[in-house]
C-alpha cells in the first residue's frame, strides 16, 4: 500500500513511518500540511493519514479540500483525546476513520489494512491468486499452504498486482507504489523486482506478465 503521512510530531512521525515500512507499505512522510496538499493532489495513494494539528494548512482544512479536488482515497486522522468537535468535522467532511492520540501502531496497521479492504471491497487479509495465496497482516506467502521465501519489495508487488486481477500497471505507477520519494530509486528499479519476483513465483502457475508498452500484469496459468 502506498501511504502518505502528514505529521508533524517528529518522533510520533518517525515510529509511524517505520512501523508501516516494517510491514511493507511505501511511505512518505510530510510534516507540513501545505506541502502535503501538493502531494496528495499530485499522487495516487492508497490511504492518506492526516494530524488535525499542522503547520502552513491545518488537518480539517487540508481535508476540506482534498475532497474538494475529487480525492477519495481513504483517509485516517490522527487526533488528540480532547478534540471530540475535531472528530466529528473530520468525519463529516470525509474522513473514514480516525484514531486518539496516543495509539498502539498495531492499531494504525489494523486500522490502515482495514480501510485498504474497505477499498478494494475485499472482505479479509487474505488474496489469493491460483495456489498462491498472500496474508496482508503477517505479509507472508505461501503455496499450497507451504511458506515461501519473498523479499519484502517482492511481496509488496505482488500484493499490488494481486489486489487488481486483470489490471495493467505501468512502470512509473509501479515505481511509485514500491519506492517512496526518499528512496531515489534507479530507472531499472522496478524491472530488478519483477525479475526477482519472477523467479520466486517459478513453477507456481502464477506469472507477472510484461505488456510491451503498457506494463505489467499478474496471469493464473490454469492446468
Amino acid at each position: 500500500m502506498r501511504i502518505l503521512l502528514v505529521e508533524d510530531t517528529i518522533d510520533l512521525g518517525e515510529g509511524v513511518v517505520m512501523h508501516l515500512r516494517h510491514a511493507g507499505h511505501t511511505v512518505d512522510w510530510e510534516t507540513d500540511g501545505v506541502t502535503a496538499r501538493e502531494l496528495a493532489l499530485h499522487g495516487d495513494y492508497d490511504l492518506l493519514i492526516l494530524d488535525i494539528t499542522l503547520p502552513g494548512l491545518d488537518g480539517l482544512t487540508l481535508l476540506r479540500t482534498l475532497r474538494q479536488a475529487g480525492v477519495s482515497s481513504p483517509v485516517l486522522m490522527l487526533t488528540a483525546r480532547v478534540e471530540i468537535d475535531a472528530r466529528v468535522d473530520a468525519l463529516d467532511l470525509g474522513a473514514d476513520d480516525y484514531l486518539i492520540k496516543p495509539f498502539s501502531f498495531l492499531e494504525l496497521s489494523a486500522r490502515a489494512r482495514a480501510l485498504l479492504r474497505r477499498r478494494t471491497g475485499d472482505a479479509t487479509n487474505l488474496l489469493r491468486c491460483g495456489a498462491l495465496s498472500l496474508d496482508r497482516k503477517t505479509r507472508s506467502v505461501t503455496l499450497h499452504g507451504e511458506p515461501m521465501a519473498l523479499k519484502r519489495r517482492e511481496v509488496t508487488l505482488l500484493e499490488i498486482l494481486a489486489a487488481r486481477p486483470g489490471r495493467i500497471f505501468s512502470k512509473d505507477e509501479l515505481m511509485d507504489r514500491l519506492f517512496s520519494i526518499d528512496d531515489a530509486p534507479t530507472s531499472n528499479a522496478v524491472e530488478q523486482v519483477v525479475a526477482r519476483l519472477r523467479r520466486g513465483l517459478e513453477g507456481t502457475g502464477v506469472e507477472v506478465k510484461t505488456l510491451r508498452g503498457l506494463g505489467y500484469q499478474l496471469v493464473v496459468r490454469s492446468g
